[in-house]
Parts: structure tokens; sequence; C-alpha cells
């Protein structure tokens, strides 16, 4: 049997494998295929549509496609670093199979499944929408091809270069906070085209100029112009690839033998925390310093403080300069910048996995569970407070009504006292296991994506139903009601989590279960 066969009924076989699972991850599974399905039925018919538009906008819009299907490829995963094993080359380190037959294999493996058909569907709309003539047709079909193996080489040789750096905690630190630059900058265009810089057709072809003598460029200009000048665009990039190819499979060679150096041992040093200079002694005390370190040394927590700056602070910037700006646009950025933050309490006892056990044991009574999400809503606090009010200050400095920073600050707070509640009742009525992996962007263990999309769900809807007696009299200018908003939170989070104590310490067993599931 060859490499490409073997490889490619492996990867089958693992999908396969979802079906023979429990209810959830067979829903997970059908869930992803009609998803893939729609993407690649969609993107097709989008791509197609370009056809009735001016040649130079196809083309253009095709060079910018193909340029940013290329970077999702380069970028994506990263993100998904620890959640695929077959990205992590350590895992393979065992397998007799010569460097390159595992090259050839990984190859296979990496446009085997939904996602990866779907993406080479929707490239290939772009052969509908942009050729104009026969060879354009002709030329056409290597070209997609092209582009699809090279967004997949280069993929891989990236995942694979990076993987040492990768497994370290600083390098995920690293990785999270570039992953939110890059949607920053991402978000450049259409700031710029918001703040009146610039036409958009303009700015269109501007970037499609810029992006037309780069590889994915070329292949795009390749199939419009169907003639030599395309033929010799896509043998060059073709040769480019071959070149990234052997470039991955040197960088394969080399990370197969290079020892993995998040098994070193670290230093460990005993520091006094905030939580041991002004708690006493006792369990609250153990919960928030816990949960503190947490918030420290890992890197999902900080990918969500640094979302909800980085995302209000664009909105606001963006907002601002399409409509007049009035109080009530800072205190509802204020607001949903906690509303982010919340969301990360929406499943408070999934980080703690397997051990929380310990915990069940420790708290040992209804009265105790209420006391340990205490501890963790004070340690959130501790952080949210502060980064709510740096939210305020800033939206309302940039949307120039200074004057709606103390109300967007005090609505922020109540907000986050709202989510804290209402994530206390998720926590306990929606658990779910929080994979035990080296990724800063995994959500849920396999199998349980859906439960994870309906507790947030969930908990966003009853957040902004909860919060609507005060955000409505604000957004009509009542601003003295925001006096009112941080004890109303605070209400909030104590009957959320007395109900959460209730419901929670009666399943136990069950909660124990949903957050132990193997990953």
């Amino acid at each position: 049997m060859t490499t490409v066969a073997l490889f490619a009924q492996l990867k089958l076989r693992l999908m396969a494998g979802n079906l023979r699972g429990d209810l959830q991850r067979k829903l997970g599974f059908i869930f992803t295929l009609l998803a893939a399905a729609g993407l690649a039925v969609l993107g097709f018919f989008l791509m197609s549509l370009l056809r009735l538009a001016p040649p130079d906008i196809a083309a253009s819009l095709v060079i910018m496609a193909f340029a940013a299907f290329l970077f999702g490829w380069m970028v994506v995963p990263l993100m998904a670093f620890g959640l695929d094993d077959t990205l992590d080359p350590a895992k393979l380190s065992l397998f007799p199979l010569g460097t390159r037959r595992l090259a050839i294999g990984l190859f296979t493996a990496s446009v085997t499944g939904a996602w990866p058909v779907a993406m080479l569907i929707v490239t290939l709309g772009a052969l509908v929408g942009l050729a104009s003539s026969a060879g354009g047709w002709l030329l056409g079909v290597p070209a997609v091809l092209v582009q699809f193996a090279l967004c997949v080489v280069a993929s891989r040789l990236i995942t694979t270069a990076l993987s040492s750096a990768l497994r370290t905690r600083r390098g995920r630190d690293v990785l999270a906070v570039a992953a939110l630059l890059v949607v920053l900058l991402a978000q450049l265009p259409n700031l710029l085209m918001n703040g009146g810089f610039g036409d958009p057709a303009t700015m269109l072809h501007a970037m499609a100029g810029v992006l037309r003598w780069s590889p994915p460029g070329m292949l795009a200009h390749a199939i419009a112009d169907g003639g030599l000048v395309g033929v010799a665009e896509v043998v060059l990039v073709a040769l480019f690839t071959v070149a990234l190819a052997w470039l991955w499979i040197k960088a394969l060679a080399r990370a197969l033998v290079t020892p993995d150096v998040s098994t070193q041992a670290a230093s460990v040093r005993r520091e006094r925390g905030l939580a041991d200079r002004f708690l006493p002694d006792g369990p609250l005390a153990a919960v928030v310093t816990k949960e503190l370190k947490y918030i420290r040394r890992d890197p999902r927590y900080r990918v969500g403080w640094f979302s909800a700056i980085l995302v209000t602070v664009v909105l606001s910037f963006s907002l601002t300069r399409t409509a007049e700006a009035g109080a009530g646009l800072p205190i509802t950025l204020s607001c949903m910048g906690a509303l982010m933050i919340a969301l990360q309490s929406i499943n408070a006892f999934g980080i703690d996995g397997r051990s929380l056990w310990m915990n069940a044991v420790a708290f040992g009574s209804e009265r105790g569970l209420k006391l340990d999400l205490a501890g963790r809503h004070l340690a959130n606090a501790l952080i949210a407070v502060p980064v709510i009010a740096v939210i305020a200050v800033a939206t309302g400095l940039l949307t120039g009504q200074p004057g709606a920073i103390l109300p967007g600050m005090l609505t922020g707070w109540g907000a986050l006292g709202v989510g804290l509640g209402v994530g206390s009742v998720t926590s306990v009525v929606l658990p779910y296991t929080a994979p035990e992996r080296m990724n800063a962007f995994s959500g849920a263990a396999p199998g349980q994506g859906g439960l994870a999309f309906a507790s947030a769900m969930g908990a966003t809807v009853g957040i902004g139903l909860i919060v609507l007696p005060f955000v409505v009299p604000l957004l009509f200018g009542l601003l003295w009601v925001s006096i009112l908003a941080p004890f109303y939170g605070l209400l909030a989070e104590v009957l959320g989590r007395r109900l959460a104590a209730r419901i929670g310490f009666a399943r136990t067993p069950e909660l124990l279960a949903a957050v132990s599931k193997p990953t």
C-alpha cells in the first residue's frame, strides 16, 4: 500500500471514528460536515458571481481572495497547534517512516477532510468567475491546484518550523498576542474606509496591485490572462511551491531530532500573592490565589483580556466615523467589553478538569461550593474591574464623550456582575471539558463543541436580558441610573451564585463527569 493511500485511509478512519462516539460527538461531526458543505456552496457561488463584475474589479477581488486563503492557511493551523496532533512533529517521531515518506503522508492527511475539500471547491469558483477565454479555462485548473498545494505546503512549513517554540508557554503567549494583532490589522482597511481616507475601489486596486506579484496574485492573474504570460506565472509558482516543500522536509527532519524544550525542568519560586496580603487564610484566599495563577499563566485567559480591550477600542474608533456618537455609544461599548470578559466565566470548572474532585472534597457542602464560586468571581473582578475602567476611558475619549466615561464605567461594572452571576449558573447546568492542551484558542473537548456553543449563546442571551433594566434608561439619556448599575450587578452575582451552588451541589457527580472527558 502506498504512503498516500495509507495516510488517506488513516485520516478517513479517524473521521469515521466520530460516528462511533456518544451523541454529542456525532452531532458535532454532522454539524462540521454541514458547515463545510455550506461554506463550499456559498463560497463557490460568490466567487462565480464575479463574472458579472467588471474584469478589473473581478481580477482584483480574486487576487485578494487568493492571498487571504494563503494567509488563512498559514495562520489558522498555528491557532490549532496542540489540538491536531498531526501538526506537531514530536507526535510522529517514532513512526517507522523516512522523512520524505512522512512528508508525503502528512500532505495527504492535510488535504483529506471536509474543510480542505470545501476550500478547494471555493477556490475552483474563481475559475468560473474569472476565466474569460479558452486559455483561461485550460490554465485555470492547474492554477487552482497549484494555489491549493501552495496553501497546504506553506501551512505545514510554518507549523513544523515553529513547533518547538509553540510547545513552550512563552511561545504560546507570543502566538496569542500575535493572533490578536492580526485580527486588529485585518480591520485596518475597514477603519480607513470608515474614516474617509480613501475610495473603496481605489483601495481595492491599490492593495491588489501590491499583491499582484505575490504567488497567489500571479496565479489569479494567470487565470484572467490565459496566455503565455499566465503559463509562465503558473510554472514559476509551482517551482516556488516545490522549493517550499523541500524546506518543509528539511524542517521536518530537524524537528524530529530536536529535543522538546517544553519538558525541561523549570525553577520553582515561592512568592506571596495579592490574596495573601489582603485576605485571611482560608478557602476563599486559596481559591482566589489559584484563579489568579491561572489567569497569569494560562494563555487562554490572556487572549480573553486582550480581546475585550482590542475589540471595543477598534469598534469605538470605527463607529465614531460612521455615525454621530452620543453618550450611549461609550456605555454600549463598555458593556460589550464587560460581556466579553464575563463570558470567560461561563465554564468556571472546566479549566480544573479531573482535578475538580479535590475541590469537591474540599467544599463538601452547598455553602462550600458557594464560597468556591465567590473566590473565582473575586479573582476575576480583581482583573476585570480595572480593565473595564480602561475600556470606558478609551471609548469615552475616542468617541469624544468624556462625560460618558463614568456612566460607562459604572454600567460596565454592573454588566460584569450580571455576567458572573449568569456564568455561575451555566457552569453547573452546561459544564464541559476545557482541553488540557497547549493551545490558547481551544474551547472544548472533542464532541462538546455544540455544548460549548449552547453555553455561550445561552449566557449571552441571559446577560443581555438581565442588564436591560439599567441599560435601556441609560440609552435614553437617564445617566443617573448608572449609579445603581454596580449594586444591581452585585445583587445578580449573589443570586446567581446561590442558585448555582444549590444546583451544582445536587449534581456534583454529573459535573465531575462533564469536565473530565478525555481530550
